[in-house]
């Protein structure tokens, strides 16, 4: 399970040509099916259509919304639809059932599907870094310092298996902390309630409940999402978001991938420096945290040099550290052939 799951009741989808506050809801995957490359006229040159399916996690779909709207998609000749589905995991099936062309989600999701025998493979990468941080409770700030502290409290987590809880069971583990002398709170999206209140002693977070917990008398015990403490405590960059195909399309597909894959690029290093205004007004407006623009201008001021790369290359490195959280969690049974998950021949030097 990726930590992306169940972020929207609802899947709905981009058009090309749709503007922020726009959408067509979809209904279920029957609303995906259809699949089929078109030409669009107008302009210069027709457009390739593709359908892109992710999961509704606001910092995962930002590059792709920016890339859309900064108009690198178009000057590759690519019209893509992005298809907002209930989770990271419902973008993979989506891919592997053939109802959309792409799927953008969590390494740890891919690796998965790929470990249970779906034939895809993965080409891009578009997040370096998970989107939590390990908080601890306003009244439990003064008590825990350190991950050995966390022996005999209580930890939340979205579930179990899931990315979040299998990173800190990779994080005990490498600070020599036994994780059977913790205990883990099963809590979903009331995570931050629970922290905030004191039920838990800590928990795994995202933005912007990691802010609010600081700003209510918490502390940041590890942050995944900054790349200097993912560095500290990882050894680096852990991979998450990036984009999958089916293994049986490479060479039918292999210069539309490289199309794709310049185009966001180009976002993401575009995106590094662009107003942050124009980064807010990319998105759709139902993703806002709340309607509040200015926190999440803050959020993304503070990550995006953290969050995101510059280079769609996908760091072999960075995707070993998630197969081994995912071993030392018991999430990943088997090993996996990343020479064969990665396609790293795709993007062109």
């Amino acid at each position: 399970m990726g930590c992306c799951d169940e972020k929207l009741d609802v899947v709905w989808e981009r058009k090309p040509d749709s503007r922020v506050g726009r959408r067509g809801l979809l209904k279920g995957s029957a609303g995906l099916a259809g699949l089929a490359l078109a030409c669009r006229p107008g302009g210069a040159r027709a457009q390739e259509t593709i359908r892109l399916a992710f999961c509704s996690q606001l910092l995962c779909v930002v590059p792709y919304e920016f890339t859309r709207a900064r108009g690198f998609f178009e000057a590759e000749g690519l019209s893509v639809e992005l298809i907002y589905t209930r989770g990271g995991n419902a973008a993979m099936q989506a891919l592997v059932g053939g109802a959309v062309d792409y799927a953008a989600t969590s390494f740890d999701v891919a690796l998965q599907a790929f470990a249970n025998g779906a034939d895809v493979r993965r080409f891009a990468t578009t997040g370096r870094l998970p989107l939590f941080a390990l908080a601890v409770a306003p009244g439990e700030a003064g008590a825990i310092g350190s991950l050995k502290d966390l022996e005999g409290k209580t930890v939340g987590v979205s579930a179990l298996g899931n990315a979040d809880h299998t990173m800190l069971l990779y994080l005990l583990a490498e600070a020599g902390v036994d994780a059977a002398g913790v205990r883990f709170a099963v809590l979903g999206p009331n995570l931050f309630e629970a922290l905030r209140r004191g039920r838990i002693a800590a928990g795994m977070v995202q933005e912007p409940a990691l802010t609010l917990v600081v700003e209510d008398g918490g502390k940041v015990l590890f942050n995944a999402m900054d790349i200097d403490d993912s560095t500290r405590l990882l050894g680096g960059a852990y991979e998450f978001m990036g984009v999958a195909y089916r293994a049986e399309e490479r060479e039918a597909r292999l210069e539309q991938m490289r199309k794709l894959a310049r185009a966001l690029e180009k976002g993401l290093q575009a995106q590094r420096d662009a107003p942050i205004q124009e980064i807010r007004e990319s998105l759709p407006k139902e993703l806002l945290i709340g309607g509040d623009g200015e926190r999440f201008d803050g959020i993304i001021e503070r990550y995006r040099g953290s969050l995101y790369p510059e280079s769609v290359s996908i760091d072999v490195d960075s995707c070993r550290r998630v197969v081994e959280a995912l071993k030392t969690g018991g999430v990943l049974k088997a090993d996996v052939d990343l020479g064969v998950l990665l396609d790293t021949g795709v993007v062109q030097a």
